[in-house]
């Protein structure tokens, strides 16, 4: 526990608590993570199961500190040992949390929801996230929406909102501040996230992979960093694109390089922003035939 500056808010008791997000692939949980925390430490794309890691995120607002702990979609359809893997993620999220953010698209709710819904813990908080609101024509629709959705499940708030939208994202910090229980904080006030700098990069040459690959590209392919060196104010990183066949690996490199050279100039712009560093980038394309069956390659490839 981190002693909370009480001077600052006096006759104010500290509150702390953690908090999942949890829904379906592709609803909006990493976007969402990364306005709560006020920053990107979450990667987005519109490819699914793009989240594979449990990733905290910190806020600290007043005398309350909310840390989010960012979960993978709840896997439906592929059976692989990374989908089993990545269930257990959320599983075990749930079950040392304070409150849940359950984030489905407003107005919309399938059977993949549900399934995630039935995970949810019965002693806990649920706060019900209608995310995407922006992209609902007339609000009065969502009305009857709502009444199904409370016959559900016995949720502790409905939340309709944009996570792209600063107002919305206030209005649920003051909702969910009544859910934590008053205690200290858990992490120093300029905190933003536990995971490490080396862990970041991985993730966003993930992202720009993922994005600059489109529907191309099985979700079957990872990143790992091979190197990661300080120098001052350089960080010297050599990376690779882990793909299950050498099909894949031509789309990765594309016509003449061209492909990979955009994946590693954006991924370094990016990082240079986030590490607030200079970076240099090597990357490499390995093909591991069968590696998201395979525990012992997923262990090496930190997911545990």
């Amino acid at each position: 526990m981190i002693d909370t500056p009480s001077a600052d808010f006096p006759g104010v008791p500290p509150r702390c608590g953690l908090i999942a997000i949890v829904g379906r692939p592709n609803v909006g949980k990493s976007t969402l993570l990364n306005a709560l925390v006020g920053q990107k430490i979450s990667i987005t794309s519109r490819k699914a199961q793009t989240t594979r890691h449990r990733i905290t995120g910190v806020r600290t607002v007043g005398a309350t500190q909310f840390v989010f702990v960012d979960t993978p979609g709840f896997q439906t359809t592929h059976g692989t040992a990374l989908n089993r893997n990545l269930n257990k993620t959320v599983q075990a999220a749930l079950g040392d949390v304070d409150a849940v953010l359950f984030v489905v698209e407003a107005g919309r709710f399938g059977l993949d929801d549900a399934k995630v819904l039935n995970l949810l813990p019965p002693d806990k908080p649920v706060i019900l996230i209608a995310n995407k609101l922006d992209a609902v024509r007339r609000r009065t629709d969502l009305l009857p929406w709502l009444k199904g959705m409370q016959d559900r499940h016995p949720f502790a708030e409905y939340v309709p909102m944009s996570a792209t939208r600063e107002a919305d994202v206030q209005r649920l910090f003051a909702i969910l501040e009544r859910h934590l229980p008053e205690q200290a904080w858990l992490y120093d006030e300029d905190t933003l996230t536990d995971r490490s700098e080396r862990f970041l990069a991985s993730e966003i040459v993930r992202e720009k992979l993922f994005r600059l690959t489109g529907d191309e590209l099985p979700y079957t392919s990872t990143v790992v960093i091979d190197t990661f060196e300080e120098e001052g104010n350089l960080r010297r990183i050599g990376a690779s694109i882990v793909v299950e066949r050498d099909a894949h690996k031509g789309m990765v490199i594309g016509e003449g390089g061209e492909r990979l050279k955009r994946i590693g100039s954006e991924s370094r712009q990016e990082l240079e922003k986030l590490l607030d560093a200079k970076v240099f980038l090597e990357l490499w394309v390995k093909v591991r035939s069968g590696w998201a069956d395979d525990e012992a390659h997923l262990r090496s490839y930190g997911y545990e």
